[in-house]
Protein backbone atom coordinates (compact mmCIF):
# COMPACT_ATOMS: atom_id res chain seq x y z
CA UNK A 1 0.00 0.00 0.00
CA UNK A 2 1.40 3.38 -1.02
CA UNK A 3 0.81 6.87 0.33
CA UNK A 4 1.63 9.52 -2.28
CA UNK A 5 2.37 12.85 -0.65
CA UNK A 6 1.59 16.18 -2.27
CA UNK A 7 4.33 17.89 -4.21
CA UNK A 8 5.62 21.20 -2.93
CA UNK A 9 7.73 24.04 -4.25
CA UNK A 10 10.65 25.45 -2.30
CA UNK A 11 10.56 29.25 -2.18
CA UNK A 12 14.33 29.69 -1.97
CA UNK A 13 14.59 32.75 -4.23
CA UNK A 14 11.31 34.40 -3.19
CA UNK A 15 9.37 33.36 -6.27
CA UNK A 16 6.22 32.50 -4.34
CA UNK A 17 6.51 35.67 -2.33
CA UNK A 18 6.52 37.76 -5.50
CA UNK A 19 3.64 35.72 -6.91
CA UNK A 20 1.69 36.39 -3.72
CA UNK A 21 2.50 40.07 -4.02
CA UNK A 22 1.18 40.10 -7.58
CA UNK A 23 -2.00 38.29 -6.58
CA UNK A 24 -2.58 40.69 -3.70
CA UNK A 25 -2.10 43.68 -6.00
CA UNK A 26 -4.58 42.20 -8.49
CA UNK A 27 -7.10 41.77 -5.68
CA UNK A 28 -6.65 45.35 -4.50
CA UNK A 29 -6.95 46.56 -8.09
CA UNK A 30 -10.24 44.69 -8.44
CA UNK A 31 -11.52 46.37 -5.28
CA UNK A 32 -10.56 49.79 -6.63
CA UNK A 33 -12.39 49.00 -9.85
CA UNK A 34 -15.46 48.20 -7.77
CA UNK A 35 -15.14 51.57 -6.03
CA UNK A 36 -14.85 53.25 -9.42
CA UNK A 37 -18.12 51.65 -10.47
CA UNK A 38 -19.79 52.82 -7.25
CA UNK A 39 -18.52 56.38 -7.79
CA UNK A 40 -19.81 56.33 -11.36
CA UNK A 41 -23.25 55.08 -10.29
CA UNK A 42 -23.50 57.74 -7.56
CA UNK A 43 -22.52 60.43 -10.05
CA UNK A 44 -24.97 59.17 -12.67
CA UNK A 45 -27.83 59.11 -10.15
CA UNK A 46 -27.03 62.64 -8.96
CA UNK A 47 -26.78 63.93 -12.53
CA UNK A 48 -30.07 62.30 -13.53
CA UNK A 49 -31.77 63.70 -10.43
CA UNK A 50 -30.59 67.23 -11.19
CA UNK A 51 -31.83 66.78 -14.76
CA UNK A 52 -35.18 65.75 -13.31
CA UNK A 53 -35.36 68.84 -11.09
CA UNK A 54 -34.48 71.03 -14.07
CA UNK A 55 -37.30 69.48 -16.10
CA UNK A 56 -39.66 70.11 -13.17
CA UNK A 57 -38.62 73.75 -13.27
CA UNK A 58 -39.13 73.92 -17.04
CA UNK A 59 -42.60 72.44 -16.60
CA UNK A 60 -43.47 75.03 -13.93
CA UNK A 61 -42.21 77.85 -16.19
CA UNK A 62 -44.17 76.51 -19.16
CA UNK A 63 -47.39 76.21 -17.13
CA UNK A 64 -46.96 79.69 -15.65
CA UNK A 65 -46.25 81.11 -19.08
CA UNK A 66 -49.30 79.34 -20.52
CA UNK A 67 -51.51 80.86 -17.82
CA UNK A 68 -50.12 84.32 -18.52
CA UNK A 69 -50.57 83.94 -22.27
CA UNK A 70 -54.14 82.69 -21.88
CA UNK A 71 -54.92 85.77 -19.83
CA UNK A 72 -53.31 87.95 -22.47
CA UNK A 73 -55.28 86.21 -25.22
CA UNK A 74 -58.48 86.80 -23.30
CA UNK A 75 -57.58 90.50 -23.07
CA UNK A 76 -56.81 90.68 -26.80
CA UNK A 77 -60.12 89.04 -27.72
CA UNK A 78 -62.02 91.50 -25.52
CA UNK A 79 -60.22 94.38 -27.20
CA UNK A 80 -60.95 92.88 -30.62
CA UNK A 81 -64.65 92.66 -29.79
CA UNK A 82 -64.52 96.32 -28.73
CA UNK A 83 -62.80 97.29 -31.94
CA UNK A 84 -59.52 98.13 -30.23
CA UNK A 85 -57.56 95.16 -31.62
CA UNK A 86 -57.37 93.39 -34.94
CA UNK A 87 -57.93 89.75 -35.83
CA UNK A 88 -54.21 89.51 -36.61
CA UNK A 89 -53.42 90.39 -33.00
CA UNK A 90 -55.81 87.67 -31.85
CA UNK A 91 -54.03 85.12 -34.02
CA UNK A 92 -50.67 86.26 -32.65
CA UNK A 93 -51.93 85.74 -29.13
CA UNK A 94 -53.29 82.32 -30.06
CA UNK A 95 -49.92 81.37 -31.54
CA UNK A 96 -48.17 82.02 -28.24
CA UNK A 97 -50.78 80.00 -26.35
CA UNK A 98 -50.48 77.03 -28.71
CA UNK A 99 -46.68 77.18 -28.48
CA UNK A 100 -46.78 76.96 -24.69
CA UNK A 101 -49.37 74.17 -24.84
CA UNK A 102 -47.26 71.92 -27.07
CA UNK A 103 -44.14 72.42 -24.92
CA UNK A 104 -45.80 70.98 -21.80
CA UNK A 105 -46.42 67.40 -23.07
CA UNK A 106 -42.86 67.20 -24.35
CA UNK A 107 -41.45 68.18 -20.96
CA UNK A 108 -43.77 65.72 -19.20
CA UNK A 109 -42.49 62.94 -21.47
CA UNK A 110 -38.88 63.80 -20.61
CA UNK A 111 -39.74 63.82 -16.92
CA UNK A 112 -41.14 60.29 -17.03
CA UNK A 113 -38.20 59.02 -19.05
CA UNK A 114 -35.75 60.58 -16.58
CA UNK A 115 -37.62 58.99 -13.68
CA UNK A 116 -37.32 55.63 -15.42
CA UNK A 117 -33.59 56.21 -15.89
CA UNK A 118 -33.12 56.92 -12.19
CA UNK A 119 -35.16 53.85 -11.27
CA UNK A 120 -32.94 51.73 -13.50
CA UNK A 121 -29.78 53.13 -11.90
CA UNK A 122 -31.22 52.34 -8.47
CA UNK A 123 -32.15 48.82 -9.52
CA UNK A 124 -35.88 49.50 -9.20
CA UNK A 125 -38.87 49.09 -11.46
CA UNK A 126 -39.89 52.17 -13.47
CA UNK A 127 -41.96 54.57 -11.40
CA UNK A 128 -42.21 58.05 -9.92
CA UNK A 129 -39.20 59.49 -8.10
CA UNK A 130 -39.68 61.31 -4.81
CA UNK A 131 -38.47 64.89 -4.98
CA UNK A 132 -36.72 66.88 -2.30
CA UNK A 133 -35.89 70.54 -2.67
CA UNK A 134 -36.54 72.47 -5.85
CA UNK A 135 -33.69 73.17 -8.23
CA UNK A 136 -33.49 76.77 -7.02
CA UNK A 137 -33.42 75.64 -3.38
CA UNK A 138 -30.54 73.21 -3.70
CA UNK A 139 -27.85 73.85 -1.13
CA UNK A 140 -24.69 75.13 -2.67
CA UNK A 141 -21.61 73.34 -1.30
CA UNK A 142 -18.65 75.27 0.11
CA UNK A 143 -16.82 77.28 -2.50
CA UNK A 144 -14.59 75.15 -4.66
CA UNK A 145 -10.99 76.20 -3.97
CA UNK A 146 -9.08 77.64 -6.92
CA UNK A 147 -6.08 75.37 -6.37
CA UNK A 148 -6.85 71.81 -5.35
CA UNK A 149 -4.00 69.70 -3.91
CA UNK A 150 -2.89 66.97 -6.24
CA UNK A 151 -2.93 64.58 -3.29
CA UNK A 152 -6.72 64.47 -3.64
CA UNK A 153 -6.27 62.58 -6.89
CA UNK A 154 -4.66 59.71 -5.01
CA UNK A 155 -8.08 58.54 -3.88
CA UNK A 156 -9.41 58.24 -7.41
CA UNK A 157 -10.25 54.54 -7.81
CA UNK A 158 -8.96 54.36 -11.38
CA UNK A 159 -5.56 55.77 -10.33
CA UNK A 160 -5.30 53.37 -7.43
CA UNK A 161 -6.36 50.47 -9.63
CA UNK A 162 -3.71 51.41 -12.21
CA UNK A 163 -1.15 51.66 -9.41
CA UNK A 164 -2.00 48.16 -8.22
CA UNK A 165 -1.72 46.88 -11.78
CA UNK A 166 1.76 48.36 -11.93
CA UNK A 167 2.66 46.72 -8.60
CA UNK A 168 1.40 43.39 -9.90
CA UNK A 169 3.37 43.77 -13.13
CA UNK A 170 6.57 44.52 -11.18
CA UNK A 171 6.01 41.45 -9.04
CA UNK A 172 5.45 39.27 -12.10
CA UNK A 173 8.90 40.26 -13.36
CA UNK A 174 10.34 38.95 -10.11
CA UNK A 175 8.42 35.71 -10.56
CA UNK A 176 9.72 35.26 -14.09
CA UNK A 177 13.33 35.84 -13.07
CA UNK A 178 13.42 33.24 -10.33
CA UNK A 179 13.95 29.50 -10.92
CA UNK A 180 11.78 26.80 -9.36
CA UNK A 181 12.58 23.75 -7.30
CA UNK A 182 9.71 21.31 -7.31
CA UNK A 183 9.81 18.23 -5.09
CA UNK A 184 7.87 15.19 -6.25
CA UNK A 185 7.96 12.81 -3.25
CA UNK A 186 7.88 9.09 -3.79
CA UNK A 187 6.77 7.96 -0.34
CA UNK A 188 5.82 4.39 0.53
CA UNK A 189 4.42 3.01 3.73
CA UNK A 190 5.52 -0.49 4.85
CA UNK A 191 7.63 -1.34 1.76
CA UNK A 192 10.87 -0.44 0.06
CA UNK A 193 11.34 1.29 -3.28
CA UNK A 194 14.27 0.83 -5.59
CA UNK A 195 14.40 4.56 -6.34
CA UNK A 196 14.85 5.60 -2.76
CA UNK A 197 17.87 7.51 -1.63
CA UNK A 198 19.14 7.95 1.85
CA UNK A 199 17.34 11.26 2.29
CA UNK A 200 14.68 11.31 5.02
CA UNK A 201 15.07 7.52 5.57
CA UNK A 202 13.95 6.29 8.93
CA UNK A 203 16.16 3.98 10.93
CA UNK A 204 13.64 1.17 10.71
CA UNK A 205 13.11 1.44 6.99
CA UNK A 206 9.34 1.51 7.43
CA UNK A 207 8.74 5.21 6.68
CA UNK A 208 10.44 6.45 3.54
CA UNK A 209 10.16 9.96 2.12
CA UNK A 210 12.19 10.63 -1.00
CA UNK A 211 11.98 13.93 -2.86
CA UNK A 212 12.83 13.81 -6.52
CA UNK A 213 14.22 17.28 -7.10
CA UNK A 214 13.64 18.90 -10.49
CA UNK A 215 15.47 22.18 -10.96
CA UNK A 216 14.67 24.08 -14.16
CA UNK A 217 17.48 26.48 -13.33
CA UNK A 218 19.33 26.14 -16.60
CA UNK A 219 16.39 26.72 -18.93
CA UNK A 220 17.85 30.12 -19.74
CA UNK A 221 15.99 30.60 -23.01
CA UNK A 222 12.55 30.09 -21.56
CA UNK A 223 13.35 32.17 -18.49
CA UNK A 224 14.62 35.01 -20.67
CA UNK A 225 11.43 34.96 -22.73
CA UNK A 226 9.29 35.03 -19.62
CA UNK A 227 11.27 37.95 -18.25
CA UNK A 228 10.99 39.86 -21.52
CA UNK A 229 7.25 39.29 -21.63
CA UNK A 230 6.80 40.34 -18.00
CA UNK A 231 8.97 43.43 -18.58
CA UNK A 232 6.90 44.44 -21.60
CA UNK A 233 3.71 44.03 -19.56
CA UNK A 234 5.25 46.14 -16.79
CA UNK A 235 6.12 48.89 -19.26
CA UNK A 236 2.56 48.81 -20.58
CA UNK A 237 1.19 49.06 -17.03
CA UNK A 238 3.50 52.02 -16.38
CA UNK A 239 2.30 53.82 -19.50
CA UNK A 240 -1.31 53.18 -18.56
CA UNK A 241 -0.64 54.43 -15.03
CA UNK A 242 0.88 57.66 -16.33
CA UNK A 243 -1.98 58.08 -18.79
CA UNK A 244 -4.59 57.66 -16.03
CA UNK A 245 -2.86 60.33 -13.94
CA UNK A 246 -2.66 62.75 -16.87
CA UNK A 247 -6.32 62.13 -17.67
CA UNK A 248 -7.25 62.77 -14.04
CA UNK A 249 -5.47 66.13 -13.98
CA UNK A 250 -7.13 67.14 -17.25
CA UNK A 251 -10.60 66.14 -15.99
CA UNK A 252 -10.17 68.10 -12.76
CA UNK A 253 -8.91 71.16 -14.64
CA UNK A 254 -11.77 70.96 -17.15
CA UNK A 255 -14.46 70.60 -14.49
CA UNK A 256 -13.05 73.46 -12.41
CA UNK A 257 -13.10 75.77 -15.42
CA UNK A 258 -16.59 74.57 -16.34
CA UNK A 259 -17.94 75.16 -12.83
CA UNK A 260 -16.48 78.67 -12.58
CA UNK A 261 -17.70 79.74 -16.03
CA UNK A 262 -21.17 78.21 -15.67
CA UNK A 263 -21.52 79.98 -12.34
CA UNK A 264 -20.67 83.30 -14.01
CA UNK A 265 -23.17 82.60 -16.79
CA UNK A 266 -25.88 81.78 -14.26
CA UNK A 267 -25.35 85.08 -12.41
CA UNK A 268 -25.57 87.03 -15.69
CA UNK A 269 -28.70 85.16 -16.77
CA UNK A 270 -30.41 85.93 -13.47
CA UNK A 271 -29.90 89.64 -14.18
CA UNK A 272 -31.18 89.17 -17.72
CA UNK A 273 -34.32 87.38 -16.51
CA UNK A 274 -35.04 90.19 -14.05
CA UNK A 275 -34.67 92.74 -16.86
CA UNK A 276 -36.95 90.83 -19.25
CA UNK A 277 -39.58 90.31 -16.54
CA UNK A 278 -39.73 94.05 -16.05
CA UNK A 279 -39.79 94.65 -19.81
CA UNK A 280 -42.66 92.20 -20.30
CA UNK A 281 -44.65 93.75 -17.47
CA UNK A 282 -44.18 97.28 -18.81
CA UNK A 283 -44.95 96.24 -22.39
CA UNK A 284 -48.35 94.80 -21.45
CA UNK A 285 -49.12 97.86 -19.32
CA UNK A 286 -48.36 100.11 -22.27
CA UNK A 287 -50.41 97.87 -24.60
CA UNK A 288 -53.43 97.99 -22.29
CA UNK A 289 -53.05 101.73 -22.11
CA UNK A 290 -53.01 101.96 -25.89
CA UNK A 291 -49.59 103.58 -26.09
CA UNK A 292 -47.69 100.58 -27.46
CA UNK A 293 -48.28 97.80 -29.97
CA UNK A 294 -49.07 94.20 -29.12
CA UNK A 295 -46.02 93.11 -31.11
CA UNK A 296 -43.64 94.57 -28.53
CA UNK A 297 -45.50 92.86 -25.70
CA UNK A 298 -45.47 89.51 -27.47
CA UNK A 299 -41.77 89.82 -28.29
CA UNK A 300 -41.01 90.55 -24.64
CA UNK A 301 -43.08 87.52 -23.62
CA UNK A 302 -41.24 85.19 -26.00
CA UNK A 303 -37.84 86.49 -24.95
CA UNK A 304 -38.69 86.06 -21.28
CA UNK A 305 -39.88 82.47 -21.79
CA UNK A 306 -36.71 81.47 -23.65
CA UNK A 307 -34.39 83.11 -21.13
CA UNK A 308 -36.20 81.56 -18.16
CA UNK A 309 -35.77 78.12 -19.68
CA UNK A 310 -32.11 78.90 -20.35
CA UNK A 311 -31.61 79.96 -16.73
CA UNK A 312 -33.12 76.69 -15.50
CA UNK A 313 -30.73 74.73 -17.70
CA UNK A 314 -27.76 76.80 -16.53
CA UNK A 315 -28.63 76.16 -12.90
CA UNK A 316 -28.73 72.47 -13.67
CA UNK A 317 -25.40 72.68 -15.49
CA UNK A 318 -23.85 74.34 -12.45
CA UNK A 319 -24.91 71.43 -10.27
CA UNK A 320 -23.80 68.93 -12.92
CA UNK A 321 -20.36 70.55 -12.92
CA UNK A 322 -20.14 69.84 -9.19
CA UNK A 323 -21.12 66.22 -9.83
CA UNK A 324 -18.42 65.92 -12.46
CA UNK A 325 -15.88 67.47 -10.08
CA UNK A 326 -16.92 64.95 -7.43
CA UNK A 327 -16.27 62.13 -9.89
CA UNK A 328 -13.00 63.64 -11.14
CA UNK A 329 -11.65 63.84 -7.59
CA UNK A 330 -12.83 60.37 -6.67
CA UNK A 331 -15.32 61.59 -4.08
CA UNK A 332 -15.24 65.38 -3.71
CA UNK A 333 -12.62 67.88 -2.68
CA UNK A 334 -12.90 67.72 1.09
CA UNK A 335 -9.68 66.43 2.64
Amino acid sequence: MALNLLSFEADIWGRLRRATEAARADLLGTEENRKAVVTTVVSDVAAAYFNLLELDMELAIARRTLTTREESLKLIRNREQSGLATLLEVRQGEQLVRTAEQVIPNIEQLIEQTENQISLLLGQNPGPITRGRLLTDQQQPPSVPSGLPSALLERRPDIRAAEQSLVAANAVIGVAKQPTITDQPDGLLGSQSGQLSSLFTSSTGVWQFVPQVTQPIFTAGRTRSNVELATAQQQLALIQYERVIQTAFREVSDTLVQYQKVREIRMKQELLVATLQDRSRLSYIRYRGGVDTLLNALDADRDLFDVELGLAQTRRNELLALVQLYRALGGGWQQ
